[in-house]
């Protein structure tokens, strides 16, 4: 099928992309184009407008400065995952981005376009969530900055405005005795996250000081496991501590009044019992107990 017809237009800086943004009510951006260009094909999408904004130097980039990573919107998973510098300062960031897709979506794909189109079943956002990440946003009344964990709405809705872009995703250098992992259930053809956990630990030798984990696949959006965090913090971790931790994620996922996901690739129940699952898994590699 093909897209129904629409009008193409080019932005030339991020000015430039605002402005044809508020004078085309309903436009889209198009950036990778791996989520809007097979919407449009088979006319779930429809927009009248279409603003490329592929061009734009001023969203591209990949910068590390006062202890935080600051990737442009137009910076592809490839180039995130390849990054040497990312690999150092938050090496995390470049293991979500090696994991997503095929080659061809992670020399297209962009973070920016992934967090806009915020579909559940994507990565970016739970392991953004986890790393309390924040996303700048710019818009005709200027800018401002939001973290991912509320970015993130519902399916394939967030805070964005319609007359808003991403310039900026920027997230925390992991300090020295920090580690972070994400572990998931990926479905075998597309490699999208049917259930995934993301941690992060901040560890006094073998005891666990504070922690970090978010959940997503299972939800509409990534959700925060406060009751897991909490049973973590201030544990030796061991095999028992972590399962002990984990069983607790049900607790989480009742008070984040969050609907299950189950669909033809896994059911509600499936996912409920396999989110702890992977959320083990990440903290076990996190600390060394086990391997990839």
């Amino acid at each position: 099928m093909f897209a129904a017809e629409f009008e193409y237009r080019k932005a030339g800086s991020i000015a430039d992309a605002v402005r044809l943004l508020s004078e085309n009510p309903g436009a889209k951006l198009l950036a990778g184009g791996h989520s809007l260009i097979p919407l449009m094909r088979f006319r779930l999408a429809r927009p009248e407008v279409v603003i490329d904004i592929g061009g734009i130097d001023g969203l591209r980039g990949i910068r590390i400065s006062d202890g935080s990573i600051n990737i442009g919107a137009l910076a592809t998973h490839a180039e995130i995952a390849n990054s040497a510098d990312v690999q150092q300062a938050n090496g995390l960031l470049a293991e979500a981005a090696g994991g997503i897709g095929d080659p061809a979506v992670r020399n297209r794909g962009t973070i920016g376009g992934n967090l806009a189109h915020a579909d559940p079943a994507s990565d970016w956002a739970t392991v953004l969530t986890a790393l309390g990440a924040t996303v700048s946003l710019q818009g005709p009344s200027g800018s401002r900055t939001i973290a991912v964990g509320d970015f993130v709405e519902d399916a394939f809705a967030t805070a964005l405005a319609e007359d808003e872009l991403i310039t900026t995703v920027s997230v925390p250098v992991l300090a020295a005795n920090q580690r972070a992992e994400y572990a998931k259930m990926a479905h075998p053809a597309s490699f999208y996250a049917v259930v995934g956990g993301a941690v992060v630990v901040t560890m006094d030798g073998d005891r666990c000081t504070a922690a970090s984990v978010a959940v997503g696949g299972l939800t509409p959006r990534p959700v925060k496991a406060a009751a897991v965090e909490q049973a973590l913090s201030g544990t030796t971790l061991t095999m028992d501590s972590i399962a002990d931790a984990t069983s607790r994620l049900s607790e989480d996922l009742s008070a984040a009044g969050v609907d299950i996901i189950g669909d033809v690739y896994a059911s509600a129940d499936f996912r409920s019992q396999v989110a702890p699952v992977e959320v083990k898994h990440a903290l076990l590699h996190a600390i060394g107990l086990a391997h990839h």
